[in-house]
């Protein structure tokens, strides 16, 4: 039984009606009814791990989503990701989450984890850590490419959310299983490519199609989104600023 977790998902769906949210889910056939496996995703918006959740819910399963350990201490969300049995990821000791999702996938769950790891603002395929292609090799449990498109006209970084009913197309593509062999760069390259194609496919079915000069819409396809190199400079800026309020906040308690 998983009681919070169903609860979620019977809360989420309201919300996606309320919203107007036109779901377009391919390929959920190649989730396994039972066994591991592991969910590899791109990352775009904030609600990509909800979405991705949802494509799996035909198949009767629940993704147990890496996420970052900042998420858990939130009052509210905390007790829900704990509930759901997500997996904390403490980003200066990813050690032990790695270990823990390595064991769920050995235990037959269903892991979600996202090799960029943080939003894409350009809304192309950002490097991939080979963290992921690890696990699934260690655990012996093959790899689900998955990819999204449209949540990051819902909520998404460095843009306005829009939670109110949108009638937003979301395409969730859940690709053919990868067997998890070779070594973790080829792996990792292999699931790449692959999603690309997958990405590739979903948007030129995407049913809004993409409006030239759109902020939602990559640069390489006409939109106003800032490009790859152009999203790494304000990472960059973004890590530089959040180190400082990290050593500020440090000070302050020292001479507070």
């Amino acid at each position: 039984m998983e009681p919070v977790y169903s609860t979620v998902i019977a809360i989420a769906r309201t919300m996606f009606r309320v919203q107007g949210l036109k779901f377009r889910l391919t390929g959920t056939e190649n989730v396994p009814r039972s066994g591991g496996a592991l969910v590899v995703m791109n990352h775009i918006g904030f609600f990509d791990f909800t979405y991705a959740g949802f494509a799996a819910k035909p198949r009767g399963r629940y993704v147990r989503f890496m996420a970052k350990a900042e998420v858990f201490a939130h009052p509210v969300g905390g007790p829900l990701m704990r509930g759901m049995h997500h997996i904390p990821v403490d980003r200066a000791a990813g050690a032990g989450a790695f270990d823990v999702a390595v064991q769920a996938l050995r235990d037959g769950e269903v892991v979600g984890v996202f090799p960029e790891a943080t939003i894409s603002s350009s809304f192309e395929l950002k490097a991939f850590k080979s963290g992921a292609a690890r696990m699934a090799l260690e655990a012996g449990v093959p790899i689900l490419p998955t990819v999204i498109w449209g949540s990051q006209r819902v909520w998404t970084k460095r843009a306005p959310k829009h939670l109110g009913r949108t009638g937003t197309p979301i395409s969730v593509d859940i690709g053919a299983p990868i067997e998890a062999t070779g070594s973790a760069l080829e792996l990792t390259n292999l699931v790449k490519d692959r999603m690309q194609t997958q990405l590739d496919r979903v948007r030129a079915d995407y049913p809004d199609g993409h409006p030239a000069g759109a902020p939602w819409v990559p640069a390489s396809m006409g939109g106003s989104a800032p490009t790859p190199d152009e999203v790494v400079t304000l990472d960059r800026a973004d890590t530089r600023g959040k180190v400082a309020a990290r050593r500020a906040k440090m000070d302050g308690r020292k001479h507070g």
